[in-house]
């Protein structure tokens, strides 16, 4: 059987007397829809924090696209592709939707000026051409060495957020945005970096269940037209279960049970969890 893109090994993470992940065992196959349900307090962002570097793990390993990334920091890890997104969505809100789109995507003085967001809003050009000029003070004078680079930024962030169902949207302020929209920008930015692997923690928490669907329909349509892989986080399971292919159950900081995602939602252990 193919070895999976993210692998974990008995990985395990306490915070004192409480074991938060309780040698958890999870692999996600590449062009997979992978899910980790649980309730609320079932480890579950922990979990993604500690294979995604925000957390180091007490024990255990965590391998990613055959690499052992282990204890590794978060922006080796986001390099590597492995990105992951939050459960409150945290894009530069004074930035349009473009703009967000541009500044995930990879380059050192695009991440380096990330942190003046409300400056860069105030200019009258996308944040790309800015920055791509600033990258070479003699680049800069040639306008032609950086226009086609430019050009070439906001057609692939157009056509993302065409991806993502935000296209109509592109030249509006983050803030203005619904709340189901501003988890569909996360996936946006996510998918600007260039990921492999992206994990969305509660992609539809907070969300109206009928936009609910939409997102999880989005996710879905991403992973069978494009070739992408979601390791999804979620506590809302009869949204959730149809759309995955794979699910995992977690409880306590363990991995309850496994399996297509309607067995796992019949398991006896499950559904005492869920229902009691």
């Amino acid at each position: 059987m193919e070895e999976g893109l993210l692998v974990t090994k008995n990985l395990v993470k306490s915070f004192g007397g409480l074991v938060a992940v309780n040698k958890v065992n999870i692999t996600v196959r590449k062009g997979t829809f992978t899910l980790l349900i649980g309730p609320n307090g079932a480890g579950k962002t922990t979990f993604i924090n500690v294979c995604t570097g925000v957390l180091k793990p007490d024990s255990g390993r965590v391998i990613f696209d055959g690499k052992d990334i282990t204890g590794w920091p978060p922006h080796k890890i986001y390099e590597l592709g492995f990105v992951r997104t939050f459960q409150i969505p945290m894009p530069f809100q004074t930035l349009t939707v473009l703009d967000n789109v541009l500044a995930a995507m990879k380059g050192p003085v695009e991440a380096a000026m990330m942190g003046y967001a409300e400056e860069l809003a105030s200019l009258p050009r996308p944040l790309a051409s800015f920055t791509s000029a600033l990258t070479s003070p003699f680049k800069a004078v040639l306008k032609s060495s950086w226009l086609k680079s430019e050009e070439e930024h906001v057609e692939r962030a157009l056509e993302i957020l065409c991806m993502v169902g935000l296209d109509e949207h592109w030249d509006k302020p983050a803030y203005s945005l619904g709340g189901g929209q501003l988890k569909m920008l996360e996936v946006a930015r996510a998918l600007a970096s260039g990921a492999k692997l992206i994990a969305l923690d509660e992609p539809i928490g907070g969300v109206d269940p009928a936009y609910a669907d939409d997102i999880l329909t989005k996710i879905r349509e991403l992973k069978e037209k494009h070739g992408l892989t979601f390791l999804v986080v979620e506590h809302r399971i009869d949204i959730a279960a149809p759309y995955a292919d794979y699910a995992y159950a977690m409880d306590r900081g363990r991995i309850i049970a496994q399996g297509k995602p309607e067995e796992v939602l019949n398991d006896p252990k499950v559904i005492e969890v869920y229902i009691g």
